[in-house]
Parts: C-alpha cells; sequence; structure tokens
C-alpha cells in the first residue's frame, strides 16, 4: 500500500509542478529555445507538441496552434535539445538485482540518480546481467519504471582475460578460438540481445601484461553479429587491443586507450571502416590513483579523441556509468569540450547516435520524430556545462524526471 500511495504521489507532483500528468495524450513545451539539431540556429519563443509519443509540431509561438485540451509546460527562459544518448552504460549495481520484483519507486528513483537527471533517453547497457535487464526493459517500456530506452550488449572475453576490476570468482564468457566466440555471439543473438562487446584488451593489473583478443577470434563474433544487422563494440586497452578493433571490423570503440595514442594509419582505417569512438574521458580522470598519473591519462584520452574527431570519426557520449559511481555528466562535457566544440558535444549525445545507430526517428527536434526531449536551465552551445543542468527528461512524449 505504501508502495502504491507514493507512485500516486510522484505523479501528483508532476502535475502540480508542471501542469502535466504522465499519461498525458497531448504535451506541449511553450516559450523555450530550441535546437532542433546541434548545428541548427536557435528558435527562441518555441512551442513543440507531443501526441502519443511523437512530436506533430515545431515552430515559434505566432504559428504553431496549441490544442485545446493539451497540457503545458512553461519552458521560458530555458533551451530545448533531443534527448540524450548515453552509449556506454552497465545497469550492474544492486539495485537492479530481482528487477522483476523489485518496487518500482526504487527503481525509478535509482534510475533517475544515474541516467534520466542527466538527460538521458536512450542507453546501451555494455554488460550486465541480461535476466535483470530484460525484466526492467519490460517494466519501463510498460510504464511501471520510468527510464529510459535500453539496448544490451553481450560480452566475450579473450582466453585469461579475467580484468583486475571484477570479482575474481565472476565466471567470465571466455573464447579462446573463433569457433567459441562465434558460439557466444550467436547464443546472445539468439537470446535477443542488441549487440556485442568484444574485450580485445584486458587490464590484469599494474604487475601483469595486457592480455589481448585475437584479431581472429574477435572478428568471428563480428561477423555474427553483423550478419544479424547488430552492432559490434570493441574495449581496446592499448595499442594492439586497437589494431585488433580495425582487423576485426568492430563497429565502436567502447573507450579511447590511454598511452596508446593513435597512429596515422590506424586514423585512416577508422575513417575508411567508419569506426565510431565512445571516449569515457571522465573514467580516467576519477580513477583511485595519484592526480599526476589521472592526468596524464587524461590528456592522452583528450588528445587521441581530438584527434579522431579532427580526421572525421563518429563521436558517441558514454560514461561507463554503473561501473564507475560518478553520475554527474559535468566532468565529460568540460573534458570533452577541451578537444570539441559545444556543438559538437551536442551532436555525440543526439544526432550522432540516431544516425549511427539507425535511430531514424531520434535525435532531432523535428516534426514526426520521437518526443524524447531535455530542457535544460541554460543554452549548451553557450556553455557546454548546461548540458547537466537538466530542468526536465521527456521521453516519447513522457515525463521521467523532473527538477526539484
Amino acid at each position: 500500500m505504501i508502495r502504491k500511495w507514493l507512485g500516486a504521489a510522484f505523479l501528483a507532483l508532476l502535475t502540480l509542478a508542471y501542469g502535466v500528468a504522465a499519461d498525458a495524450q497531448t504535451l506541449v513545451l511553450k516559450g523555450g529555445t530550441v535546437y532542433a539539431t546541434p548545428e541548427a540556429a536557435p528558435l527562441a519563443d518555441a512551442v513543440i507538441v507531443m501526441s502519443s509519443g511523437a512530436i506533430t509540431a515545431v515552430g515559434p509561438a505566432s504559428e504553431v496552434q496549441i490544442p485545446p485540451d493539451a497540457r503545458m509546460i512553461d519552458c521560458t527562459g530555458k533551451t530545448i535539445v533531443a534527448g540524450f544518448w548515453n552509449s556506454h552504460v552497465h545497469l550492474t549495481e544492486a539495485v537492479w538485482k530481482n528487477a522483476a520484483e523489485a518496487p518500482a519507486a526504487s527503481l525509478t528513483a535509482h534510475m533517475q540518480a544515474m541516467l534520466t537527471k542527466w538527460g538521458v533517453t536512450t542507453v546501451w547497457d555494455l554488460g550486465s546481467d541480461p535476466t535483470d535487464g530484460f525484466a526492467l526493459r519490460k517494466r519501463i517500456n510498460a510504464g511501471e519504471v520510468l527510464g529510459p530506452n535500453i539496448f544490451f550488449a553481450g560480452s566475450i572475453f579473450p582466453r585469461d582475460g579475467h580484468p583486475i576490476y571484477l570479482p575474481p570468482e565472476m565466471q567470465l564468457p571466455e573464447a579462446a578460438t573463433p569457433e567459441r566466440a562465434e558460439h557466444l555471439a550467436r547464443s546472445y543473438m539468439q537470446m535477443g540481445l542488441d549487440g556485442l562487446k568484444l574485450f580485445t584488451g584486458v587490464f590484469k593489473g599494474e604487475d601483469k601484461a595486457v592480455v589481448n583478443m585475437d584479431a581472429a577470434i574477435a572478428k568471428a563474433g563480428v561477423d555474427v553479429v553483423h550478419a544479424w544487422v547488430k552492432p559490434a563494440f570493441a574495449h581496446p586497452q592499448n595499442r594492439a587491443g586497437v589494431d585488433a578493433v580495425i582487423a576485426a571490423g568492430a563497429d565502436v570503440m567502447a573507450h579511447t586507450a590511454p598511452g596508446a595514442n593513435y597512429t596515422a594509419e590506424q586514423l585512416e582505417r577508422f575513417k575508411q571502416q567508419n569506426i565510431a569512438l565512445i571516449p569515457t574521458l571522465s573514467l580516467f580522470a576519477k580513477l583511485p590513483i595519484p592526480p599526476e598519473i589521472s592526468a596524464r591519462l587524461v590528456d592522452s584520452a583528450v588528445q587521441q579523441l581530438k584527434a579522431f574527431s579532427e580526421n572525421g570519426g563518429k563521436v558517441l557520449f558514454g560514461t561507463d556509468v554503473g561501473f564507475t559511481k560518478l553520475y554527474d555528466t559535468t566532468t565529460e562535457y568540460e573534458l570533452m569540450h577541451r578537444a570539441l566544440r559545444g556543438s559538437q558535444v551536442l551532436a555525440a549525445l543526439t544526432t550522432n547516435p540516431a544516425g549511427y545507430f539507425k535511430a531514424t526517428s531520434k535525435g532531432r527536434v523535428q516534426q514526426g520524430f520521437d518526443a524524447d526531449l531535455v530542457i535544460l536551465d541554460g543554452d549548451p552551445i553557450a556553455d557546454v556545462r548546461n548540458l547537466a543542468k537538466v530542468a526536465v527528461t521527456i521521453r516519447a512524449g513522457q515525463v521521467i524526471y523532473q527538477k526539484p
């Protein structure tokens, strides 16, 4: 009874604060400044109309007719952009265990703290228990839990490739042969996962060598998921791991690899093969190591990002949150801005992942597109840190986060 009362109270607060019920069929955002895309000129005093999960109208207030039964959010003084993608998360924390039966209120609260408070409407989970993950996604899609759209990838590690940061008793899916990688990848696809993550490099500790995956093994897994028209992510740790990403034909590098700056040949192959990059810069900034070492790692990763972007590579936003407990995205934006313009950081959150993962109805504030939107307290092009100042997050026309 208490859980039901809390759920009702939460919906009532949404109505009182924003004049919008969570199940409203027509929602209008009025008076804000809209960036339809990261490179578009801002549209001031705009009106956005949403119905049945899609944007039905966008334009100046003088030109857009507001339906008489619409519920409105006053966005005066605020900026509206497309919903954010975090393309590297892990739903592995204890709160997600038994997601099929856990109280919806607690799952929603943690989802807000971790993701939706930061404007995230779509995520790629690159390694978690699919049993809990599928249950969580089902409850989100049913509207029982408020959260983002979730894609899941299964993992493959090289033989003897147990990372130092995972519990030693944890059983990991290792592949010592191409046939084993092919089998694992196929089982993930048959299970209903949306992609694959290959550990082409594994860090086993300061006093141990990095374990790299043979390119032929990685390619066997990649070929399977490509046959299913699904993406393959890869986790390189050093230059050899990056070379394995290229040789295997993987689609996305899930991290930069500090200390292994990209060669001219690697950059050219990235461009030829349309390989994308998730920098995860704040991960290296917050490692429990001496600050001078962390600073060198970050500087190296920023230089990799800069070289990759200037070479025409597609950059995707991701923080490795879930593995790291740094939920606040401000640091990631600040570090990315050392290599990218503000509009490029916004593109990494919106148009880049939508285009790369062929989500043709996402990533833009445009009529006919999904009503995945973020209302910000400031202009993100003027100050990239405003990307973390989220007032409201909307997914499929439903408010899934509101700033208290």
